[in-house]
């Protein structure tokens, strides 16, 4: 089970979280107005500590994931790979078209792409056989906040809504939207489900003051391990 924290934006930030046993770092860049977004120097500086972070020798280093909502192919992919990133999260409303573009170019990656979900409507559910003949890697799932925010709204989807969609598509699938540990059981199912990848988490990774927190993170790690393990992905 892969344990995703997005919205890292410091050193501090990353050693806490690898030291809390994180998967994957979500970094932002290409996020208009996004309290995470980074500069490109910035994010490249990050993704190389989270390569570098000191972890236990039976612990690899945390997966830096490039979250964006750029559209230009070419200005998503010249980010990774100058960063030295090789997870991208397409989290917007790109097309098709870019996940294909991005494949061609960079076969390499491992590319995830966003499914929005407000209440129990996918909005890009008519695209969902597009985006995996284009080569997506794998889907994420996460609930749009009120007024069409997406990302970081700390809403949780239905977990029948998620097994819904995941029982529309053949990828692996992360789950976002108000994840925690307290609401583990509520996700039984979906944690059981075959190709469930893991969770991604922001709001309940942080105390009251919008920090990271160490003993958060460590108990939805503990709670979320608790599912099935995934052939690795990417």
């Amino acid at each position: 089970m892969l344990l995703k924290v997005c919205g890292a934006t410091s050193r501090d930030d990353i050693a806490l979280l690898a030291d809390a046993g994180v998967d994957l770092i979500g970094l932002w860049h290409g996020v208009p107005g996004g309290p995470a977004d980074l500069s490109p120097r910035r994010f490249a500086a990050l993704a190389r500590r989270c390569r570098t972070v000191a972890v236990p020798a039976d612990r690899a280093a945390p997966e830096p994931v490039l979250v964006t909502f750029l559209r230009d192919p070419a200005a998503i992919g010249g980010a990774a790979r100058a960063a030295g990133v090789q997870w991208l999260q397409l989290h917007g409303y790109q097309p098709p078209g870019v996940v294909a573009a991005i494949k061609r170019r960079w076969p390499e990656t491992t590319v995830v792409k966003v499914l929005h979900v407000a209440g129990d409507v996918c909005v890009e559910r008519p695209l969902l056989a597009s985006y995996q003949r284009a080569g997506t890697d794998l889907f994420l799932f996460d609930a749009i906040g009120e007024g069409g925010q997406v990302g970081s709204t700390g809403l949780s989807l239905d977990p029948d809504v998620v097994i819904d969609l995941a029982e529309a598509t053949r990828l692996p699938f992360l789950v976002a939207g108000g994840l925690s540990a307290a609401n583990r059981s509520r996700y039984e199912k979906v944690a059981a489900h075959p190709r469930f990848a893991g969770a991604d988490v922001d709001t309940a990774a942080r105390d009251l003051t919008g920090a990271f927190c160490a003993q958060s993170v460590g108990s939805i790690r503990q709670h979320w391990s608790a599912a099935p393990d995934m052939e690795e992905v990417g």
